[in-house]
């Protein structure tokens, strides 16, 4: 576990943690595990998948009857974190506001770390 004991690696809004519980009960997932990968125009990604089987080594954050896991490789970058989600006429969708980026594109779904995190 990365992280400071007793503080949760990412933390919720009531948005994010009410549409995570309704796709968790949509879809009978234990859950949401949160990642990153290489891609993107600024050269990181967010990633979401539901869970089926919660991995020993994934961070669990559960909040209102959401429950969102951390992928181990992604820990370090995503804390402090907080998940939001939110609605407009054009589109819906998790936002991540993310202590940890120094860039990001202008759609919103690319971003860049500090070099220093990924060493």
């Amino acid at each position: 576990m990365f992280g400071i004991p007793g503080k949760q690696a990412v933390t919720m809004t009531p948005a994010a943690a009410a549409q995570i519980a309704k796709l968790m009960a949509k879809d009978g997932s234990k859950g949401l595990r949160i990642g990153i990968k290489k891609g993107g125009c600024a050269g990181m990604e967010y990633t979401m998948d539901y869970v089926a089987e919660i991995d020993p080594m994934d961070e669990v954050v559960e909040q209102d009857g959401a429950r969102v896991m951390i992928a181990p490789m992604a820990q370090m970058f995503l804390f402090g974190t907080e998940i939001d989600y939110q609605v407009s006429l054009l589109e819906a969708g998790f936002r991540f506001r993310n202590p940890n980026v120094v860039d990001e594109c202008g759609c919103g779904e690319s971003i860049k770390f500090d070099a220093a995190l990924g060493k």
